[in-house]
């Protein structure tokens, strides 16, 4: 079993320590930083940790970057790093296979980067001793099961002065970095947002399970901390190892409304329960409410996480404002944008390429009347020829985002990572950005357990 992380630095000591810098170094930590990394060579040699389903995806979308050298892959399960040597020498790279980290670390002075791909439970170990032994880092969402790990991980990058890009990669798509900029916040075409809804649903699966003749031992499981081979195949359901489907799921969503508003929330309630999967720890179905204080007002916010079921119309996050909607995903098919009869005309951010032209046949609402003449019948008496007005939902027009994604969905997201070690890019996703995500989705949890509301403070989203 791997010794467990440290914490160098307590909360209360950086938060006294840091007090003197003022809020820059919150907002901006790695701004500083641009000098250590400009001047690299075009080739980064880079390192692989994890090798599962979500390493593979990785490896996948990294594989279509150039000047990006795999020099190791790690895995504790032989099955999966031999996927992921094979996979890279038909690319053309050379990786050494490592069970143990450590020795991976140990081994390859010439690394500029490690990516992490392990479970959550393991993100903070991993980023921790990657981050000291001089490495950037890229690691998958969720940052950590536990608030303890996830800001271990900042103190970590600060102290280390090394990158820490965390796989929230909706950040990165173009698509959604076009939406935030031009139609949520730069010209607000959707007015004052009022309200967010999202949802990831799922139709029911199997649990995964593995070739019988490749199961590993269980004495190296327990070295590693796994109970046995089908916890490891399926670590996602087992609190141990990570924070359920709100985790796996929600924390993609979720970490896109503390973006798109760019505030964190002040109140978390919900529910959610073992109803289906009986074999599991996670609740599989989970519902959130949460309050967003924003300058115009109060955002009112709800997500649910779906498990058992992929009716109503897959995943995205819809905001809602008084001019205007925006209903946006990963899959394009799902992504919608439609205006308020009573919002300004938007033929301008047509002409400016902000929009495109309204959407016809599917996705585009029946035409309503929005004021009426209707005969109303007395209770307890004979008809009276009246009438009132009666005001009903006006006509909304759908259009389009004007933006396309033409790779792979995490390939943006990898690119500005190393672009920031090449160039001193800004990271799109850093380790304080994400350490409030983590604090919000754990908090669902927590709520859940507890069935009641639970609060945020300013101060619990500070690492």
């Amino acid at each position: 079993m791997s010794e467990p992380f440290s914490t160098p630095l307590s909360r209360r000591d950086f938060l006294s320590t840091s007090a003197k810098l003022g809020a820059f170094i919150a907002a901006a930590p790695y701004i500083a930083r641009g000098a250590d990394v400009v001047g690299k060579s075009d080739q980064l040699n880079v390192a692989l940790i994890g090798c599962g389903e979500q390493g593979g995806v990785l490896l996948n979308a990294a594989l279509k970057i150039p000047n990006i050298r795999f020099k190791a892959v790690c895995d504790i399960w032989s099955y999966r790093r031999t996927y992921g040597e094979r996979l890279l020498k038909k690319f053309g790279h050379d990786p050494k296979p490592y069970e143990d980290y450590r020795e991976l670390l140990a081994s390859h002075p010439e690394l500029d980067a490690v990516i992490i791909a392990t479970p959550d439970f393991k993100h903070a170990e991993h980023t921790v001793a990657a981050l000291k032994a001089g490495k950037h880092v890229y690691c998958e969402k969720l940052m950590s099961n536990t608030v303890e790990g996830a800001r271990a991980m900042v103190v970590a990058a600060r102290e280390t002065k090394k990158l820490l890009q965390l796989g929230h990669q909706r950040r990165s798509n173009p698509r959604y970095q076009h939406a935030k900029d031009q139609i949520v916040t730069g010209n607000r075409l959707l007015g004052r947002v009022t309200n967010i809804s999202g949802q990831w649903h799922r139709a029911v699966t199997d649990d995964f399970g593995f070739p019988a003749n490749q199961a590993i031992s269980e004495a190296k499981l327990h070295e590693y901390g796994y109970a046995n081979m089908h916890e490891f195949r399926n670590w996602r359901w087992f609190k141990q190892y990570a924070g359920g489907p709100m985790s796996d799921l929600g924390a993609h969503q979720i970490d896109v409304y503390n973006w798109m508003l760019g505030v964190n929330p002040r109140m978390c309630i919900a529910s959610g329960g073992v109803d289906y999967y009986k074999t599991h720890q996670w609740y599989d179905n989970a519902m959130a409410i949460f309050e967003y204080p924003t300058k115009e007002g109060v955002v009112r916010a709800t997500y649910e996480v779906l498990t058992t079921t992929s009716a109503g119309g897959g995943y995205h996050e819809y905001f809602m404002g008084d001019e205007g909607s925006l209903k946006i995903s990963e899959n394009p098919k799902y992504t919608k944008l439609y205006r308020e009869a009573r919002a300004p005309d938007w033929d301008q951010w047509t002409a400016k390429g902000i929009v495109a032209s309204p959407l016809s046949g599917e996705g585009a609402p029946p035409s309503v009347k929005p004021w009426e003449k209707v005969g109303v019948k007395k209770l307890g008496g004979p008809a009276k020829a009246s009438t009132v007005d009666v005001r009903e939902t006006a006509a909304l027009s759908a259009w389009d985002i004007p933006v396309t994604l033409d790779k792979a969905i995490h390939q943006p997201h990898l690119e500005n990572f190393f672009d920031a070690i090449r160039q001193g890019t800004p990271l799109n996703c850093t380790g304080e950005s994400a350490f409030a995500t983590a604090v919000t989705i754990l908090k669902i949890n927590e709520s859940i357990a507890a069935g009641k509301k639970l609060t945020f403070e300013p101060s619990d989203f500070i690492a």
